[in-house]
């Protein structure tokens, strides 16, 4: 068995973290590829390795003091280092470092440096074979990401080596130049080398024990999701779920590979495994609930609507016009209505309003302001009845009034809007309903 497991930046964040890694590293003889992020915080006060090469760099590109903040950095890896009792110096790599600060070789490059100096210490603290993610993950000189001479490069050097580390992040151009991921980060990097290597798993660890059925902020520990199909991730993640981002799914999704995000600091609790499609009966009927606020809704109405050809498209070319994307659009028989972020809408409103006017010569346009919208996402209201007049009935014992209800063709969420001031509340009384009641 193969497993690629990927850490984060607070996973890794210290010498005390460092240990906990390798700990789950070794407990694990299929975990053999690993990829690290930079150092995070290792509390609220602290700074993140990254935003320091960010500062270092621009100070030094600018003729700006820098050394402060260079030191700063060499005193966060000594300390990983000595806290290890490893016996390895990083003055080259920081002398390297300086040189290419001063040459103005790019911020992606100053950004990278964390994970290569991490992935150097964590292949020195396990005894695995480091391999540059410059020598194998590629861009083109434009910057975009090239996935199939990837997988063919990373595939071939690493079918000989038995275990090793490859730093996240970051890969470079066919002339040497660094360049990052710009959404997705290291977990990118790990998706990447899952699907390259034909892993078994993709383990992401990080300082969450996996995905919550609800927002934390919102709802007081909320249960943790055990398995996610890709589409309900996507409906989540879509309605600003805090999840990994589909450039880090997508590699491993096309392979086939399952990802398991797990807690660096309590390794013992199973997380949440993200799968293609599964057999498994989910624990509750539904996988979780999220929203974002901030729509506003454009009702238009006519009478025989429903008899004009192109209707609709006459009306969404309006909004395209001004370069206004629409979230949703439930209709009846004589109305149709767009949501649409409000901060896009509110500066072209007046000109939408005249063109929606003068395209379909409707009876009637009435907007609606301060709107947010509620989707509730699982594979398991499928197969339970009743799901919709559950979600009713709750929010009405809330006093949450229900502004538009939208469900998708494959039964797999259903999209609610309800007032900004009702957003959380709405949350709240659709948790209690399906968690908090059948737990």
């Amino acid at each position: 068995m193969k497993k690629v497991v990927k850490f984060g930046g607070s996973s890794l964040a210290s010498a005390r973290q460092f240990k906990k890694v390798g700990d789950i590293i070794r407990s694990e003889k299929s975990r053999r590829y690993v990829v690290p992020s930079a150092p995070g915080k290792r509390n609220d006060k602290d700074e993140k390795v990254t935003d320091m090469l960010y500062q270092c760099y621009d100070a030094a590109a600018e003729g700006k003091s820098y050394k402060k903040i260079l030191e700063k950095i060499k005193s966060r890896y000594m300390e990983i280092i000595d806290g290890l009792d490893l016996n390895l110096n990083l003055d080259h790599e920081f002398e390297t470092i300086e040189e290419n600060f001063l040459k103005k070789a790019g911020r992606d490059y100053a950004a990278s440096r964390g994970e290569y100096l991490n992935g150097i210490v964590m292949a020195n603290y396990l005894g695995y074979e480091f391999i540059d993610a410059a020598e194998v993950i590629f861009f083109d000189e434009d910057g975009s990401f090239e996935a199939d001479i990837t997988n063919r490069e990373l595939g071939e050097r690493l079918e000989h080596v038995e275990r090793a580390v490859i730093p996240g992040f970051y890969g470079a151009t066919h002339s040497g130049s660094i360049r990052t991921f710009s959404r997705g980060g290291s977990d990118v990097t790990g998706s990447i080398v899952a699907k390259a290597i034909h892993a078994d798993m993709y383990e992401n660890w990080t300082d969450v024990s996996g995905f919550l059925v609800a927002d934390p902020r919102i709802i007081d520990n909320p249960e943790v999701i055990e398995t996610i199909t890709y589409r309900e991730l996507r409906e989540l993640a879509y309605m600003g779920a805090s999840v990994l981002h589909e450039d880090a799914i997508f590699p491993v999704r096309k392979e086939g590979i399952p990802i398991n995000i797990r807690n660096t600091n309590r390794p013992e609790e199973k997380g949440t495994l993200i799968v293609e499609s599964t057999c498994r009966k989910p624990r509750y009927t539904i996988t979780g609930v999220a929203g974002k606020k901030g729509f506003c809704s454009i009702n238009i109405e006519k009478a025989m609507m429903n008899a004009e050809v192109g209707f609709g498209r006459k009306v969404l070319e309006v909004f395209e016009k001004y370069g206004i994307s629409f979230e949703h659009m439930p209709s009846g028989i004589d109305t149709m209505t767009v949501f649409v972020h409000q901060s896009e809408f509110e500066e072209y409103e007046q000109s939408v309003i005249a063109g929606i006017h003068r395209a379909v010569e409707p009876d009637f346009v009435e907007l609606e302001s301060d709107l947010a919208l509620v989707a509730v996402v699982g594979r398991g209201m499928k197969a339970t009845r009743g799901t919709a007049g559950r979600i009713f009935s709750a929010l009405a014992h809330a006093r949450v009034n229900v502004k538009m209800i939208d469900q998708g063709s494959s039964e797999l969420n259903i999209i609610i809007g309800v007032k900004n001031a009702d957003f959380e509340a709405a949350i709240k009384a659709i948790y209690d309903i399906f968690i908090s009641t059948e737990i």
